[in-house]
C-alpha cells in the first residue's frame, strides 16, 4: 500500500497532519464530506463517482506515525446477482490505517503492505477503496429472497412468481413437436399417389400397341396339333 507518487495536497482524500506535529497522543477529528473516486467498488457494485461520501474520522499521533480511524458513510450503486434489476444502497464502511512515518519500519511487514506517509501528508484513498471493497456483499440482492430470472426465458420471477412454461421438453425433441397421426396419414397418402403417377407414367409410354396375351397363344399351339414326325 505504499504511495510511491507525489501526493497532492489538494485531492480530497490527502489530508495533512501538521498540526499533529509528531506528537504522540495528539489528536484531531475529521467530519467532511467528498466527491468519491472513480472506479471504487467491484464489477457489480460500488460507489458512483461524485457521488458524497461522508467522513468521520480521528487521526491520532503515535510513536511510528498517524492511526487513522473512523467510518466512512458511501452510498452504493450496483445490479442484483439473481436478477439484474438496479441496487441503490448505503453503507457505513470501518476505516482504520496506520501510516507510517518516512523513517519508521515494522517487523515483519512487507513493504508493498505498509502506508507511509510523505512528510505531513497521508493518502487515505487506498485504505477507503481496501475498506469499501472488503465491506461489499460478494452476490448482491436486490432482496434476501430474490427469485431470479427465469432459465427459459428471462422473465423475472419477483413480478410473477406463477411464471410457468409447463413440462420440461427434452431439446432434441423440440423438433417433432406438432407432428401428428394426421400427419404421418399425409406422406402415406402422399406417396401412394406417387406410385400411381408413376404407373400412369408407364401406361401411358405404351399407348395402344398390343400387349401379347399368355392365353392367346396357347389356343392357337392347340390348333395347329403336334409336330410332324420325322
Amino acid at each position: 500500500m505504499t504511495t510511491h507518487h507525489h501526493l497532492d495536497p489538494r485531492s480530497p482524500l490527502v489530508l495533512d497532519t501538521h498540526d499533529l506535529g509528531r506528537r504522540a497522543g495528539a489528536m484531531r477529528e475529521l467530519h467532511e464530506t467528498i466527491p468519491a473516486p472513480a472506479g471504487i467498488g467491484t464489477p457489480v457494485i460500488g460507489i458512483p463517482e461524485g457521488s458524497p461520501i461522508e467522513l468521520d474520522l480521528r487521526l491520532e499521533s503515535v510513536s511510528e506515525g498517524v492511526l487513522v480511524s473512523g467510518i466512512a458513510d458511501v452510498r452504493l450503486e450496483g445490479e442484483c446477482s439473481r436478477c439484474l434489476t438496479p441496487i441503490q444502497d448505503s453503507s457505513d464502511v470501518d476505516l482504520q490505517e496506520l501510516f507510517l512515518y518516512a523513517d519508521q519500519h515494522l517487523e515483519g511487514e512487507d513493504e508493498e503492505d505498509v502506508a507511509r506517509m510523505q512528510g505531513e501528508l497521508l493518502d487515505l484513498e487506498p485504505a477507503l477503496r481496501d475498506a469499501v471493497v472488503l465491506d461489499l456483499p460478494f452476490t448482491p440482492l436486490c432482496r434476501e429472497d430474490c427469485a431470479g430470472l427465469c432459465q427459459v426465458c428471462g422473465a423475472n420471477l419477483n413480478d410473477d412468481p406463477d411464471h410457468d412454461h409447463g413440462p420440461a421438453t427434452d431439446s432434441r425433441w423440440v423438433a417433432l413437436e406438432g407432428w401428428s397421426s394426421e400427419d404421418g396419414d399425409d406422406v402415406e397418402d402422399d406417396a401412394v399417389e406417387d406410385e400411381d403417377a408413376e404407373y400412369g407414367d408407364e401406361d401411358a409410354e405404351y399407348g395402344d400397341e398390343d400387349v401379347p396375351d399368355e392365353d392367346a397363344g396357347d389356343g392357337e399351339a392347340a390348333q395347329a396339333g403336334p409336330a410332324p414326325r420325322s
